[in-house]
């Protein structure tokens, strides 16, 4: 058999199949061929990626509110390394909601139980833009801060699940 033609041994690990790719029949002709070595079971860190990665995003919208508490983190960290003096800038926009809530109630009175969703919303995004403004000026891992974060996320991630449920 002629030494082209004849198949080569190639040495396997134990538990792995392998692909072999012929060669072409264009360019040189003493290059090898290339083989690939694929593993027969996928390893239990790639199953487990796998199997959160396919959980995430089946649940992409039910954890909208922890994807935007995250980035607002890093947001933070990223402002207060690269410009501390914008939580400065930061504060005055805290108030917004509640004089939101304010002009809003004003132009379009509503009954009470509409009211405290509004309160309820206006509060949080206050508190949620304070915290931003306290994270780019202090750091998000000042003192209070990270259990400030914790409970403005659990609190924004039950009212968002528990308003999906209704819809």
């Amino acid at each position: 058999m002629n030494r082209r033609t004849r198949p080569r041994a190639v040495k396997v690990p134990a538990g792995a199949a392998s692909v072999r790719i012929p060669r072409q029949r264009r360019g040189r002709s003493s290059a090898q061929p290339f083989v690939v070595v694929i593993p027969e079971r996928p390893s239990l860190l790639s199953q487990i990626g796998r199997f959160l990665g396919l959980w995430l995003w089946d649940h992409r919208r039910s954890l909208a509110p922890l994807a935007l508490a995250v980035t607002a983190a890093g947001v933070a960290a990223l402002l207060h390394v690269w410009a501390w003096w914008s939580g400065l800038v930061l504060a005055p926009v805290a108030a917004a909601p509640l004089v939101w809530l304010l002009i809003e109630q004003h132009r379009r009175p509503v009954p009470p139980s509409v009211l405290r969703w509004r309160l309820g919303l206006a509060v949080a995004a206050a508190a949620a833009l304070a915290w931003l403004a306290l994270a780019a000026g202090f750091g998000p891992l000042a003192t209070p801060l990270p259990t400030i974060w914790l409970v403005l996320t659990v609190a924004a991630q039950v009212g968002w699940l528990i308003l999906r449920r209704k819809s």
